[in-house]
């Protein structure tokens, strides 16, 4: 191939076999050129060993990472350095699972585990101080899995269902998954609440709930929100449909007259879910949908398998073009368990990640190929990853990486 112009020109070594030796040349170059494609996760230093689950790129060079014993960190240059933040009071102990930051010094942080455990903190102040603005009311039942939020002010925190034990008269009767709500930046959570006939909405399968793994089982796109669980399904609701509806969707509506203790509110009664079961359904508790991402309000990716069984790559992908009316099992599969999964927008290329490698899709989720470390860099650097919020990564010991500003050009 010869690529050339009014000021360059350059012809390619794999096209000028004019002997022997330049002929085998031109077969090497053939073969560099169909070897896998490579990974681009460039490592970066954290000063930390904690387990990194949450990560979330604001852009501008400033991103946030989150994970465990009250491990917080943050970057304002684009990952060269990541600074420890201070551990919020009595967060020593605890597994933050998901962060959501909004800049360079304001973000909320959730932690997951049973009872009081789960909790969500605020900083305003570059993470030098916190503020425990929620702590789990069911307890000693109830288990956070993911925060998001749709603006600043409005946000999103799920839970499992807190069965045997309902302290809270609001979030009683035919309630499912524990869905609180924010309107103003996290200060104030108000519960969802369901009054629908059994069976009406989204009544949960037996033991099904979300996974904790990546934040990011849950995901708002064009004003719908979609849930991948721990049974596979996908359930999805239209919560607004304009800018203006988006600002009163979670004020708080009638709730039958109960008053919520911890927000002092009634409640917002959403009812209207629509459910499809995915190719990532399984009997194993520990398998199921880890992961949601979407690239426009038709199309989308899912992807988990069995965290117990990481190599195991049988249902580990599928995906949707109809909105999730439906999914179809991806016709070649990540080679693993994946516990995470992106759009590399650049490139309009996915990007699923999981213990024991990088995969990424050209075609929408349909087929899958491994990504591997490129020479030079760490022989692991496809592997040992938790989290994606491209360009960044998260994984255990305090893995970081960062996606190279060259990578996946097409």
């Amino acid at each position: 191939m010869m690529l050339s112009g009014p000021e360059t020109s350059y012809v390619s070594p794999c096209y000028t076999a004019q002997n022997m030796r330049l002929y085998v040349l031109a077969l090497l170059c053939l073969t560099i050129l169909a070897l896998p494609t490579h990974a681009q996760w460039n490592l970066q230093d954290s000063h930390t060993t904690a387990s990194l689950r949450g990560i979330h790129n604001v852009g501008g060079g400033v991103a946030w990472a989150s994970g465990t014993n009250g491990t917080v960190l943050r970057t304002e240059d684009g990952g060269y350095l990541w600074q420890t933040c201070a551990v919020a009071p009595g967060a020593e102990h605890l597994d933050f699972r998901g962060v959501q930051a909004f800049d360079e010094n304001t973000a909320i942080v959730m932690s997951s585990g049973n009872g009081d455990l789960s909790r969500i903190y605020k900083t305003t102040d570059g993470c030098k101080t916190w503020k425990l603005v929620f702590i789990n009311p069911d307890a000693p039942a109830g288990f956070y899995d993911n925060l998001l939020f749709i603006t600043p002010q409005l946000g999103l925190v799920f839970g499992d269902p807190a069965t045997g034990s309902m302290h809270n008269p609001v979030e009683g009767g035919n309630f499912i998954l524990r869905i609180r709500v924010t309107h103003d930046g996290g200060e104030t959570w108000i519960p969802i609440v369901s009054f629908g006939n059994p069976g009406g909405n989204f009544t949960p399968l037996a033991n099904e709930g979300l996974f904790a793994a990546s934040n990011s089982s849950t995901v708002l796109r064009d004003g719908t929100l979609w849930i991948g669980t721990s049974a596979g399904r996908v359930l999805r609701r239209k919560v607004y449909h304009s800018t203006e509806q988006r600002a009163h969707a979670f004020e708080a509506g009638m709730c039958g007259g109960q008053v919520d203790p911890f927000s002092k509110s009634c409640g917002i009664p959403w009812t209207d879910w629509r459910t499809a079961t995915t190719p990532l359904s399984s009997p194993s508790d520990s398998a199921g949908i880890f992961s949601l991402a979407l690239r426009n309000a038709q199309i989308g990716v899912a992807v988990g398998g069995d965290y117990k069984q990481p190599d195991e790559s049988t249902r580990t992908a599928t995906y949707t073009t109809d909105g999730g009316a439906h999914w179809l099992p991806a016709e070649s599969s990540p080679h693993g368990f994946r516990s995470a999964v992106a759009l590399y927008e650049a490139t309009n290329i996915w990007i699923a990640v999981g213990p024991n490698g990088t995969d990424i899709s050209t075609d929408n989720g349909k087929n899958w190929r491994a990504l591997k470390p490129k020479p030079g860099q760490a022989a692991d650097a496809d592997k040992n990853w938790n989290a994606l919020s491209l360009p960044f990564i998260v994984g255990p010991n305090g893995r970081i990486g960062k996606l190279r500003d060259d990578a996946l050009k097409p």
